[in-house]
């Protein structure tokens, strides 16, 4: 038998290990990242299956395991989550984690004896919250709170690993190395940042190029060449001398927000391999500590995580959030979610490689407080959530998902909406939505069945539809199905919509808002053949009321398409104050 044999089988049972303990961590009441911290443990050295790990290997396997992780982060990250809160998750990424090292690190120089650096540097393994951890419990534990709340936490440690990355390298390099704190880390921290973020974003739009323009013959090849190129940047960035982690990150939120091939089949794809790799992050990581080492420093882990908890993470957010106009509550559940994870594990294994003679005690010290943040903070979550009233129902799931796998060349998105009980759509059949002339319903799932959809289905609170639409006609389909119709016509595009003839009068004040002067019971077909003198040909235009309606298309005497031109939106001027 051949030892690669061994390590096939091992990792086989491992990983299985890992998955069937995700299954049982919502019962226990435990995060997942810690069983499956757990499950490395028992597999050690010192446990039962006696696998003896190295620290280069180790690091280096929870190195790319973090980098696929940041990366679907990056992918399931919208522009959207990050507008909405990229200020006071930059400075949470940035000035927040280094209040959090000095106070920690100071902690840890008291309560451990060490040199002051060597407390800080202590302060700097642990002072990032974990991406990995964050998207665990908020995006597969069933917790649900508003969206800037999810936002900011899932931006803010996704983002914030570079600088823990940089403070822990920067500090062994002035402790082992010599080199000097000033001018030398300021230069180290431009380089990391700058560097990271120009490869990350330069990357990022060079990859949704590439993949839109190329054409392979295997399809499944489509989500693969999306992971070399997240690979590329990370390598490339690092090799500059940059941040690899930034620069993966940067890499996934470009891609994610664009329009590309098979982009569904992607997803999936990098979520199961971002599941793959935080089972073999943390078994991995496991597999480096022996329980009987933690023994020997559970007060200290134990003090250090308390100041870390209590002090340090309350004392870099609260003025941070309250400077934005986040509320008590809002603060207090930031401040409670500040999970670490395998971020500091595998800083943690840098001091052992850079030979520092603490390197032993502090990897333990380091591995102890994690277990305590995940495992007090992270299976408090939902109840702190509750006890806080932030907690919110969760979404409503479609009994099936359709895709459709199209080319770049193929101008047509698939669209799923859920109606809520104020959706203007609840109520109405299909053919009474007004929807452009373009725009197909593919598919409607209510509760376990699947309805085909006809112009004559009567539309119900919670159900799921599948809609075939162009990307431009976007905005007026999102209205369709919205709730609020105050001032819609003021927000939508004046051009792009195109309905068909027999669209009445009534169903398009309905579902976008614009009254036009006519019975409620008229169709476009029959307003047109009513204003127009002569009969009506493609690119006759009329005006009617404050809009314009346009003639695109006739089949023999009937108005098959119409065209509506809004009228333009007259901002007054603000009255100037005496």
């Amino acid at each position: 038998m051949f030892i690669i044999d061994q390590i096939i089988l091992a990792a086989g049972v491992l990983i299985l290990a890992g998955i069937f303990s995700s299954k049982i961590s919502a019962r226990v009441g435990l995060p997942v990242l810690v069983l499956f911290l757990l499950v490395g443990m028992l597999a050690g050295e010192t446990g039962l299956a006696g696998i003896a790990p190295d620290a280069q290997i180790s690091h280096a396997l929870g190195s790319l395991a973090l980098a696929l992780i940041l990366f679907d982060g990056g992918l399931q990250t919208s522009h959207g989550a990050i507008r909405s809160v990229w200020k006071p998750s930059a400075i949470l990424a940035t000035v927040g984690v280094v209040i959090t090292a000095i106070i920690t690190g100071y902690a840890a120089h008291k309560i451990l004896g060490l040199s002051l650096l060597e407390g800080f540097l202590v302060g700097a393994i642990v002072g990032s919250t974990d991406a990995a951890a964050v998207f665990a419990l908020l995006r597969n534990a069933g917790i649900y709170i508003n969206y800037r709340l999810k936002s900011i936490l899932e931006v803010e440690s996704a983002s914030n690993d570079p600088m823990a990355i940089f403070l822990t390298v920067g500090l062994l390099e002035v402790v082992v190395n010599d080199l000097p704190l000033g001018m030398g880390l300021l230069e180290l921290f431009a380089l990391q940042m700058g560097v990271g973020a120009a490869v990350g974003l330069s990357i990022g739009w060079l990859s949704v190029k590439l993949i839109n323009v190329i054409r392979l013959e295997a399809t499944g090849l489509y989500p693969v060449m999306i992971a070399a190129c997240g690979l590329l940047a990370f390598g490339v960035a690092a090799n500059l001398g940059g941040s690899g982690f930034l620069a993966i990150f940067l890499a996934g939120v470009v891609i994610g927000n664009s329009r590309f091939a098979f982009q569904r089949s992607a997803f999936m794809f990098h979520d199961g391999l971002a599941w793959l790799s935080q089972i073999t992050m943390f078994v991995v990581l496991g597999l480096l500590i022996d329980p009987r080492s933690l023994l020997d420093v559970w007060v200290e882990g134990l003090l250090i995580a308390a100041v870390l908890i209590f002090i340090a993470r309350p004392v870099a957010v609260v003025p941070v959030l309250k400077l934005f106009g986040y509320n008590r509550r809002e603060i207090a559940l930031v401040s409670w979610v500040g999970l670490r994870g395998s971020v500091p594990i595998i800083l943690a294994v840098y001091p052992l490689i850079y030979g520092l003679e603490q390197a032993p005690l502090i990897f333990n010290v380091v591995f102890f407080v994690v277990l305590i943040s995940a495992t007090i903070q992270g299976s408090s979550l939902p109840w702190v959530a509750k006890k806080l009233n932030l907690m919110e129902k969760p979404p409503a799931a479609p009994a099936a998902i359709l895709e459709i796998t199209s080319l770049g060349d193929v101008d047509a998105d698939i669209v799923e909406y859920t109606l809520s009980e104020n959706s203007r759509a609840v109520g109405r059949c299909l053919s009474e939505l007004a929807l452009p002339s373009t725009t197909v319903a593919a598919m409607v799932t209510r509760g376990e069945a699947v309805i085909a959809p006809r112009g004559s289905t009567l539309l119900r609170a919670q159900d799921h539809l599948f809609m075939v639409l162009r990307p431009e006609t976007r905005p007026f389909v999102d209205c369709v199905f919205s709730e609020d119709l105050a001032e819609e016509d003021n927000v939508l595009p004046r051009a792009g919509l195109k309905l068909k003839g027999s669209t009445r009068i009534k169903h398009i004040f309905d579902s976008y808002g614009i009254a036009l002067p006519a019975p409620d019971h008229m169709t476009l077909n029959e307003l047109l053949h009513e204003l127009l003198t002569e009969k009506p040909e493609a690119g006759a235009k009329v005006t009617v009321g404050e809009h314009q309606l346009e003639v695109i298309e006739v089949i023999g005497h009937r108005v098959a398409t119409t065209g509506l031109i809004l009228a333009p939106v007259v901002i007054e001027p603000a009255p100037v104050e005496a």
